[in-house]
């Protein structure tokens, strides 16, 4: 059987991690020196009335190797494979972790880690269509080779509303600029080969969105595709974005979803973004 896995820097739309039958581990969050495990002793909620409460942003921290050891003995069985997918190795260590446990349990079960070069709903998508082509008979093999392709043609645009949490959580290096900078601004970013780089920056809201629709557009033009708006905690400017990608974008498939509390950490609320592959 082939057990997906994904951990909490990747974001699923509702009903997918039952659909798909996707497995979450979870990123710890950890806050005045305690370790919480997102989704688990933590939820979103939480996590954003210590931020409103004490103006401090949580940090987090990947899965440690022993903690992957033990998630992939609970939800598998001997022989199994398992497809773990992560977040960018670029910013962060969870890949790592990942492949230290495959190594560790090598001969027990076969655990193909896959690097993302990603977050958020794109490795949703990517564990969503991991699940679809099992179903249809491919091979592991297979599978590996068309998310590759997908992973190789993937567009990552978004933008920031606040430079608040970029700032004190000091993990988007491409921002640093920015952030000395007294100017406010609205940064337009792509992930890139996994990292993260600021390609643009205009005065105001409206027209960081125009861009980062532009900057898509330029990417993908009129080819058909799969595309996802991911947001965190801004859901009415979300659905109108939604509403422009369906009339701007040849699309097969549209997707809505909010950004994880791990990645909500470095981008805070108002953050919106467009994650999209060909078709």
């Amino acid at each position: 059987m082939l057990r997906i896995v994904m951990d909490t820097a990747g974001d699923l739309c509702s009903g997918w991690q039952q659909e798909y039958d996707i497995d979450l581990i979870p990123i710890n969050i950890i806050h005045n020196g305690v370790s919480y495990q997102q989704g688990i002793d933590i939820r979103d909620e939480e996590f954003y009335k210590i931020i409103e409460k004490e103006g401090t942003v949580p940090s987090t921290s990947q899965p440690t190797p022993y903690q992957f050891v033990e998630f992939y003995k609970k939800i598998a069985e001997p022989g199994d494979d398992i497809l773990s997918i992560h977040i960018t190795n670029k910013l962060s260590g969870t890949m790592l972790s990942a492949r230290q446990a495959a190594e560790e349990l090598k001969g027990t079960y076969n655990i193909y880690p896959f690097d993302s070069a990603s977050g958020t709903i794109g490795m949703g998508m990517l564990c969503k269509e991991a699940r679809v082509l099992e179903r249809s008979g491919f091979s592991l093999n297979d599978i590996l080779g068309k998310l590759d392709a997908i992973r190789k043609n993937m567009a990552f645009f978004f933008t920031l509303d606040t430079l608040k949490f970029a700032q004190l959580s000091g993990r988007v290096k491409s921002l640093q600029a920015i952030l000395a900078s007294l100017l406010d601004i609205k940064p337009i970013l792509e992930v890139q080969d996994g990292t993260i780089e600021t390609i643009d920056k205009v005065r105001t809201r409206k027209a960081s969105i125009e861009k980062v629709v532009e900057k898509m557009k330029d990417k993908i033009g009129d080819q058909p595709v799969k595309i996802a708006v991911g947001h965190v905690r801004n859901e009415t400017m979300a659905e109108m974005l939604l509403e422009q990608v369906k009339k701007t974008f040849n699309c097969v498939e549209v997707m809505l979803t909010d950004v994880s509390i791990t990645l909500a950490t470095h981008f805070g609320p108002g953050a919106l973004g467009l994650v999209a592959y060909p078709a």
